[in-house]
This record gives structure tokens, C-alpha cells and sequence, in this order.
């Protein structure tokens, strides 16, 4: 019998301290917020406070998962999606199963990507529930990127939030994910890069700090965005038509705005959350599917379309029917 994955539940957390459009203006009073907003779409964004971590906050999106149907017992493997973990050594996940009090026998690991990350992650946890006697198993994804964002960076701060996601993918004997496609352009891993965050030292850069080079991103995004989606759709024999929803990345309204433009795609196609939630990097996919369901957006048979894409560079999309 051939056996497949399934999502099962998606649970998520975002910091209780609120940024807004009139905070940053206050920081920065020669900042034009009103074009900013214009092109971001982002009235709030969502930052942790300065004692609190990806793992706090990780453990708090893991938590509302077991207030629900599973059992700590039951969790086969526990994968973490993340570029801003407490340690550069020990991954944060062996750390996360500990504190969870998950048993000694699950597999536990981290993966180093961002806005693709969640559908990474899920290529591997389908991969893992495909080939192993695993039944369930916890996609975390999260990433604090305003620890490495200055207060006057006009690119950065505008957009990005902190967030953690948790996802749980239990075995199937029916298809609900997949195919994948995934993408790498290491080319541009510069264009969205923390400088000084590892081994490599600069001294004429100061350390920790978020870069990115915004027009630079925004071109590679349009490049690699409508060629993926085509490429998953004719994997499929699948038309525009026959997808019910697209879930993008949620990076910013001109992202997605050209998106949809250069796609043909309706606004009632696509799923838009950013404008009150931000760019929460890995975690903006698996927040937008579970605010699409309790928005009456997802139901029974539904088939949606998921692309991730930034950081890398590196893109990724899949399918997920709603079974």
C-alpha cells in the first residue's frame, strides 16, 4: 500500500508587541510613510521583545498544537525551519524536542532556509512519512529578523515580522501533497544576506545586520515566481482555472500585486494576509493557509497552490488538496 502525507493542523504565534506605520514614522520623522505603504501594504508588524527568542516563540506555536488532538507521544520527528536560531550549535530543534518533552526516539533537525523554507520542509516531511514507519511529525517554522534589522533601515524595517508557525503532517493512504518544484539561484545570495552572522568576519561591516537589496530581489522574484507556478501547473495537467486558491510568500502588495498581473490571476484566487500580519519570512505560507481556512477561503476538495520564494535564492511551490 502506498502511503502519503497529509496536513493536519497549522498552529501559529505572533509576539504580542505591535509595530506600526505611526511608530516607525515617530523613529524615523523624515520617512515617507505613505509611499511606503503604497508599495509594502503594511500598516503592522508584529516583533518580539528584546528577551525573547525564535525558540520562546517557536514552543508557544508547538504548545497550541497539543491543546488540540495530538499527543507529545505520538510526534515521530520534529523539523525547524529557521535563520535566526539562539545557537549557531546545537540545532534548535534538539533543544525544542527536549523542552517539549517529546520522547528520546524522535528524529530532530533544522534546516537553514527562509521564505522557501516551509515548502522545504514539507517536501522532506512528506519524504520522511513516505519512506519510514513515521505516522506523525511537526514542521516549526520561525525567524526574528527584527533582532538583525536597524531601527533607520528603510527597506527592512517596513516590512518584516517575527512569527512562528506550527504545522503537523500525519501519514495518509490518500494524496493530499505534492508534486514539488524547488529552485536555487545561489547567484543573489547576496541581495538578502546578514553580513558578519557566521565564521566570515568584515570589519568594515557592522556585525548581525539584515541587507538586502530590494530592486535586485523584487526582479529575481518576477523572473522565477510565474515560470514555477506554469511548470507545477503543466506537471499536472493542471490550468489556472483548476486551482481554487494560490497561497504566495507574503513579501509585500507590489510582490504580489505583479505577481498576479503577470499571472492573469483574479484577487478571489489569491489569498492575501500581509497587510495586517507583515512579511513573516518562512512562516508567512503556513499563517496564510491556516487564516485562509478560519476565513471560509479553504474547504473540503479545495485545491491550493503554495510558492515560497526569497533568501537564497531559492524558491519552492507544491500543491495541497483539502481532503
Amino acid at each position: 500500500m502506498k502511503l502519503y502525507s497529509i496536513i493536519s493542523d497549522i498552529q501559529y504565534y505572533l509576539p504580542s508587541r505591535l509595530l506600526s506605520n505611526e511608530d516607525l514614522v515617530s523613529d524615523n520623522p523624515d520617512w515617507r510613510m505613505d509611499d511606503i505603504e503604497k508599495k509594502t501594504g503594511i500598516k503592522n508588524r508584529y516583533i518580539c521583545e528584546d528577551n525573547q527568542t525564535s525558540k520562546d516563540i517557536a514552543l508557544l506555536a508547538c504548545e497550541k498544537l497539543f491543546k488540540n488532538n495530538i499527543k507529545r507521544s505520538e510526534i515521530d520527528f520534529l523539523i525547524v525551519v529557521t535563520e535566526s536560531p539562539e545557537y549557531i550549535a546545537p540545532a534548535m530543534s534538539c533543544d525544542l524536542q527536549n523542552i517539549l518533552n517529546l520522547k528520546t526516539s524522535v528524529a530532530a533537525f533544522d534546516i537553514n532556509l527562509g521564505c522557501s523554507g516551509f515548502v522545504y520542509g514539507l517536501m522532506i516531511a512528506d519524504s520522511i512519512l513516505c519512506a519510514n514507519s513515521y505516522n506523525n511529525g511537526i514542521l516549526v517554522c520561525v525567524d526574528t529578523y527584527s533582532k538583525y534589522i536597524s531601527p533607520n533601515d528603510r527597506t527592512c524595517r517596513p516590512l518584516f515580522s517575527d512569527a512562528a508557525s506550527a504545522t503537523l503532517i500525519t501519514r495518509s493512504q490518500s494524496k493530499s501533497v505534492g508534486p514539488f518544484e524547488l529552485g536555487t539561484d545561489g547567484s543573489g545570495y547576496q541581495d538578502l544576506i546578514v553580513q558578519n552572522s557566521g565564521t566570515k568576519k568584515q570589519a568594515n561591516i557592522e556585525r548581525n545586520l539584515l541587507h538586502m537589496d530590494g530592486g535586485a530581489v523584487f526582479m529575481f522574484t518576477m523572473r522565477t515566481v510565474p515560470k514555477v507556478v506554469n511548470d507545477l501547473l503543466k506537471k499536472e495537467k493542471y490550468k489556472i482555472e483548476d486551482i481554487d486558491l494560490f497561497v504566495f510568500h507574503q513579501a509585500s502588495k507590489l510582490v504580489i500585486d505583479n505577481i498576479k498581473r503577470l499571472l492573469k490571476l483574479p484577487d478571489q484566487k489569491v489569498y492575501e494576509n500581509y497587510q495586517l500580519v507583515g512579511n513573516t519570512v518562512s512562516s508567512s505560507i503556513p499563517i496564510a493557509l491556516a487564516q485562509a481556512k478560519d476565513d471560509n477561503r479553504l474547504k473540503k476538495g479545495s485545491i491550493v497552490m503554495i510558492v515560497g520564494f526569497g533568501v537564497g535564492l531559492s524558491w519552492g511551490a507544491t500543491l495541497i488538496r483539502y481532503i
